[in-house]
């Protein structure tokens, strides 16, 4: 029976568990761009950069081609968490 034992293996399986689980990795990065109103009427409307909309959205290569999905503000908390836990994946 060789199994191995140690700080080594420790720190493999602390490390494992920290990333959380593989399938909710999403690759890409979560970005936030402003963007101007098409409503004559609304305040944001104006251009300014304090007046702007705020926009979620999930920055992705699909195919070797940018992608920006957007999303509903229910959603991005998870989208931001999945982006997160990939980053992490991929530093360690």
């Amino acid at each position: 029976m060789n199994m191995a034992f140690g700080p080594e293996l420790d720190l493999r399986c602390r490390l494992i568990r920290s990333l959380g689980v593989l399938r909710d990795m999403l690759p890409g990065a979560f970005v936030e761009p402003h963007r101007r109103c098409g409503k004559p009427n609304c305040r944001r409307a104006s251009g300014k950069p304090e007046d702007l909309h705020p926009q979620l959205a999930l920055s992705v290569l699909v195919e070797g081609k940018l992608k920006i999905v957007r999303l509903n503000r229910w959603l991005a908390q998870e989208v931001r968490r999945g982006v997160d836990l990939h980053r992490r994946f991929q530093q360690a």
